[in-house]
């Protein structure tokens, strides 16, 4: 007969420590065993000294920050992340992995007691009870999350924020919950604007809808603008739109890497999945399973209402998760960690980069304005004689 082999703490302090570690564990939705050895990889002492410069100028700091897409987006543009906050396991390996010298804090954002002192906050809480595709329920409480940005508003100070969200958060109760949301930012001291904006038109090879809601600090001289798109169709506008064969056509078999393989369901079949080379792709989704196809084989064809097959004379295949994340426009060697699931997870859920440098970059063009002339101010006038 197997028996529980029990521990017994007769010190104090080391029940105290135990119990620190504990509560460590708790808050950062780790178990006990990978905390401890978490905690004796790293030292204690060196685990809980860690510390955040903030404060710095091109700061930022980053809630509900996922697997990194916003965040490498706002690095492009010039910003330095200090801080990030994310509750998923697999996507905050991953987030390390990629992004050694932000400090990660673990866990559920509604126990972070302090945030750090930034020029810029970003963050898109999670959009499930908004999105057009779920039930959208008022009572959701992920709908409500959205305070919790508040909050880290209220302690930071920022000169500046960015908020993500789906397009279907515009039309919730009629409007009602996006005016709400404006109307606690405009209550912390901020002057807002949101844009419905595609990432095609800004390089991205894909269709994808969000909203991103700006806020300026009122002290701040500055109204922001979105930047012109700089992709698309026509005379006035710079490049054509990044296509599959761009994005995806380069890669040898040898480098596609995993596919989420299954049957197709009726409700993936209902409508056509497949874009050709020459298109930009259909939005990169949360599910391995709901991946759009690769565009190689033939189309889809329409039989009836809400019903599409596929031509049995060439194969099909979902796009990889490799594709989708190039799609995604993360950068090639960006590392992905967790089941295969986990990884389409974090890609569908995550920012493009090149929409976030795009929307982040008037920002960062107003910040090097503002410290240079900063620094111009405090030097020292040349003595005379």
């Amino acid at each position: 007969m197997k028996k529980t082999q029990l521990i017994s703490l007769s010190k104090a302090v080391h029940r105290e420590l135990l119990e620190k570690i504990e509560t460590l564990a708790i808050k950062e939705n780790r178990s006990l065993s990978d905390t401890l050895l978490e905690l004796l990889s790293l030292g204690y002492g060196e685990y809980l000294s860690k510390t955040i410069e903030d404060s710095k100028p091109f700061s930022a700091i980053s809630l509900f920050a996922g697997a990194g897409g916003l965040d490498t987006g706002l690095e492009m543009a010039g910003f330095e992340v200090i801080w990030a906050n994310e509750i998923d396991k697999d996507a905050c390996e991953t987030y390390i992995a990629n992004h050694p010298n932000t400090y990660v804090e673990r866990g559920d954002v509604r126990n972070v007691k302090q945030f750090p002192k930034a020029d810029l906050v970003v963050g898109g809480y999670p959009c499930q009870g908004f999105s057009l595709a779920g039930n959208r329920l008022m009572t959701d409480e992920r709908n409500f999350l959205y305070r919790e940005y508040v909050r880290c508003l209220r302690q930071s100070k920022p000169k500046f924020f960015i908020a993500e969200n789906v397009k279907g958060l515009l039309t919730m109760a009629g409007g009602q919950i996006i005016g709400a949301m404006i109307q606690d930012f405009k209550n912390e001291g901020y002057n807002v604007t949101h844009h419905l904006v595609n990432a095609k038109d800004y390089g991205v090879p894909q269709d994808r809808e969000r909203v991103f809601i700006i806020g300026v600090r009122e002290d701040i001289d500055f109204k922001y603008e979105l930047p012109q798109p700089t992709h698309g169709e026509g005379l006035d506008r710079i490049k054509p739109y990044v296509t599959l064969k761009e994005a995806i056509g380069h890669l040898k078999p040898s480098e596609i890497g995993e596919v989420y393989e299954s049957g197709f369901s009726s409700r993936f079949l209902s409508r056509n999945r497949k874009r050709g080379w020459d298109e930009v792709s259909f939005t990169i989704q949360a599910s391995g399973r709901h991946a759009p196809l690769h565009p190689s084989g033939e189309p889809m064809v329409k039989v009836g209402t809400d019903e599409w097959i596929l031509p049995e004379t060439s194969e099909h295949r979902r796009l990889s998760a490799r594709e989708c994340s190039l799609i995604q426009t993360f950068p090639a060697d960006y590392i992905w960690k967790g089941s295969l699931g986990s990884i389409y997870k974090q890609i569908g859920n995550a920012v493009p980069c090149l929409l976030a440098k795009a929307i982040s970059k008037p920002l960062m063009d107003y910040l090097k304005e503002y410290y240079n002339k900063e620094s111009n101010e405090n030097k020292e006038p040349a003595r005379v004689g």
